[in-house]
């Protein structure tokens, strides 16, 4: 299924505009080393020698005047594929023959301009470094991703994630292509680790748009049933988006903060919130194989003009779309009412997801941090591109993998450990398949193509399906820009990863679904390694006489809903007025001011701990909520373990913000805006719910305690 390139394909290179990076060397800070850095060590063997001259010539960013070569002398954590001397003359020959425009023979000395040349050597420097920072270690062997086609956690210097190919025992590929000699891998030095590698790793700027227009042109099966449809639906244009130019630009000259000094909690010592380096785009396509359409009656390769028409007419016979949508069956598929542009949206997320992070693991109950390993089910809530609608990604233990749309039965008793007991046929969902013989995981850079098991529609049984369930969504999951610029749960205990600023609105709109006023100090905390009994350890705070409003996911059904907001009171945060509603301009009160300075157990609103009496403990929740307030959730954990659980802590609770009656076709905001003339005092953000009436309110069957 994988599509290769030709010599059609140009090689993109990247520019000296990308660069955002603004650290200059302190050489004077360096350790007085007794054996060799990584600098040194090259520097020592010939066969690296050409890769030395382009270490030193290379400039950190165009920000700086200290080059890569002095950043792999000074002290630190590198991990670098060094690429031979013949490994370089190769490339300059490969790059020579599929662009002989760009250089006239495969020579340094060849190209056309400085200007390209200095861009392709950043190209082979910048790739071949990853920097782990301060407080991780460089990358051996033994800590690279475990399996084929997974990236490993943070990115080269030339802002990518770099992917692992095993092969056999031994052999090992970077970015599926590259390998890494053998004998000459796993050299410790006193400032990390270096890996020979065969061959330059220079990856290329292929778009989604770039990619499936190739698959078009050569007539390549796989998913070129998906690629027609997504170009008559006019999407190519969107999914060739990579980085936005605009925020790269004011970034660069400074216009944008590159971090702001901000104290939170006394956990950051420095007190650096650091700026996004760029404002990257991305997606992510689930598709139906073309061997799945032709099982269907349906040629991949027949003409779009009798594809199309008959790819409507599937989706019509199958009835993929709910009996509440509107829509037209004609051939104007680029308009947003049509039946083919509502289905082909559905299955397009705004952001670029790896297959590593499809689901989150890191903190709920029972998880195994040091083995990888879960008992209880997780799923992430996102909402889709075109009409805003909800999908859902899922994992347990029981089901063997990750399926969208999945609603099994659980054993959701408060004595039990929650799990999947069976999942019957019509609710299994669409398998995910991340195999990378299949998916397209590395070779696009704004996105990551997954096979599917099942046909996915946003169909009223997954309509149906959702509005009877509790639905959980983490704060993060309403910024798409937080995952396509690896910012959330970045496994990176460095202070950069750790302590993200994201600029007032006035500065820039970030993100585009939050707006904020002047005052408001906006940080993402990362809190890798920080065991927080938050879901997944991360929150979003923000300081001052702050206003933020978001834009919140649809609802699956109409009907009567809570929503829900969780807090981790203590004496650093503040009072907030919550402000609910569909007009962002004009959005009503939603009850009085909260204070967030007081938690569950210091409330006087007949908090009592879990006691041994069950039907008793039920009676506190039911008392609890009359007084417009929750205990925090049995899935989330500090560290995995069932002894610190958010639900067991006084300091934890979830306001119950609203109840009323909500429309799937009706976009929702929520305002929260400090009642302080403060400049200290914290908001705090971690997870919401939207719980239908037929989960809070069951006579039968209380709601579950996860």
């Amino acid at each position: 299924m994988k599509f290769l390139f030709g010599k059609t394909l140009t090689i993109t290179i990247l520019l000296f505009t990308l660069w955002g990076c603004t650290e200059n060397i302190d050489t004077s800070a360096r350790y007085v080393f007794t054996s060799d850095n990584v600098m040194s060590y090259l520097e020592r063997h010939n066969t690296y020698s050409e890769y030395v001259r382009l270490l030193k010539i290379t400039p950190i960013s165009i920000r700086s005047k200290s080059t890569v070569g002095e950043l792999l002398g000074a002290r630190g954590h590198y991990t670098v594929f060094a690429p031979t001397n013949d490994a370089i003359q190769t490339y300059l020959e490969e790059l020579c023959a599929e662009e002989p425009s760009l250089l006239s023979e495969p020579s340094w000395d060849a190209f056309v301009s400085d200007h390209k040349r200095d861009s392709v050597i950043r190209v082979v420097v910048c790739n071949s470094v990853i920097d782990s920072g301060d407080h991780e270690e460089a990358f051996q062997v033994n800590a690279f991703p475990q399996k084929t086609g997974t990236e490993f956690p943070l990115n080269n210097m030339n802002d990518r994630r770099l992917s692992v190919r095993y092969q056999g025992v031994d052999t090992i590929f970077i970015n599926n292509t590259c390998p890494i000699n053998i004998t000459e891998r796993d050299i410790i030095v006193t400032n990390g680790v270096i890996h020979q590698v065969t061959r330059v790793i220079a990856p290329k700027d292929v778009t989604a748009a770039l990619y499936l227009q190739e698959m078009l042109d050569h007539e390549q099966e796989g998913f070129l049933v998906m690629a027609k449809a997504i170009q008559a639906c006019g999407l190519m244009d969107t999914l060739s988006k990579i980085r936005d130019e605009v925020y790269e630009n004011r970034y660069l000259r400074g216009e944008i903060p590159e971090n702001m000094h901000m104290y939170i909690d006394g956990h950051f010592p420095n007190g650096d919130n650091w700026t996004p380096r760029h404002r990257l785009y991305g997606f992510t396509i689930f598709a139906e194989t073309d061997e799945f359409w032709r099982e269907q009656g349906l040629d991949p390769k027949a003409p779009s003009t009798t594809l199309l028409p008959a790819l409507v007419q599937w989706i019509v016979n199958n009835h993929q779309y709910s009996d509440d949508d509107r829509f037209t069956t004609d051939e104007n598929y680029d308009s947003e009412m049509n039946l083919l542009y509502q289905w082909t949206t559905y299955h397009i997320l705004p952001f670029r997801t790896p297959a590593d992070r499809l689901v989150f693991h890191r903190n709920e109950f029972g998880y195994d941090q040091a083995r990888k390993t879960f008992t209880i089910p997780m799923y992430e809530i996102y909402t889709t591109m075109g009409k805003r609608r909800l999908l859902k990604i899922f994992e347990s233990k029981e089901s063997n993998g990750i399926y969208l749309n999945r609603f099994p039965k659980l054993e959701q008793d408060r004595r039990e450990i929650l799990h999947e007991l069976y999942c019957d046929a019509d609710k299994e969902g669409c398998y995910v398949d991340r195999d990378p013989e299949h998916a397209i995981l590395n070779d696009i850079i704004n996105c990551c193509i997954y096979p599917i098991g099942a046909p996915l529609s946003y169909n009223d049984n997954v309509r149906d399906n959702l509005a009877k369930e509790r639905l959980r969504f983490d704060g993060m999951t309403l910024f798409p820009e937080a995952m396509n610029n690896d910012i959330r749960l970045k496994m990176s205990a460095d202070e950069k990863n750790q302590d993200v600023y994201i600029p007032a609105t006035r500065i820039y709109n970030y993100f585009e679904n939050m707006q904020m006023n002047d005052q408001t100090l906006f940080v993402y905390l990362n809190a890798y390694g920080y065991n927080w009994c938050n879901l997944h350890s991360d929150e979003m705070k923000a300081k001052g006489r702050f206003e933020l409003t978001f834009k919140l996911p649809p609802v699956p059904r109409r009907g009567t809903y809570e929503f829900r907001y969780d807090v981790l009171p203590n004496g650093d945060r503040g009072i907030q007025q919550f402000y609910f509603g569909s007009d962002p301009t004009k959005l009503p009160a939603a009850g009085i001011p909260v204070n967030l300075t007081k938690g569950i157990g210091s409330m006087n609103v007949g908090y009592e701990a879990d006691g041994k009496d069950e039907d008793y403990n039920i009676e506190v929740d039911k008392r609890l909520r009359n007084n417009g307030v929750m205990k925090g959730a049995k899935t989330v954990t500090a560290d995995g373990s069932s002894s610190d659980i958010e639900r067991n802590r006084s300091s934890n609770l979830r306001y119950i913000i609203i109840r009323q009656t909500m429309d799937p076709d009706k976009t929702y905001y929520m305002k929260l805006k400090s009642v302080l003339d403060s400049e200290d005092k914290e908001f705090y953000m971690d997870y919401m719910e939207y719980c239908p009436k037929e989960v809070y309110d069951n006579p039968e069957r209380p709601e579950d305690i996860w």
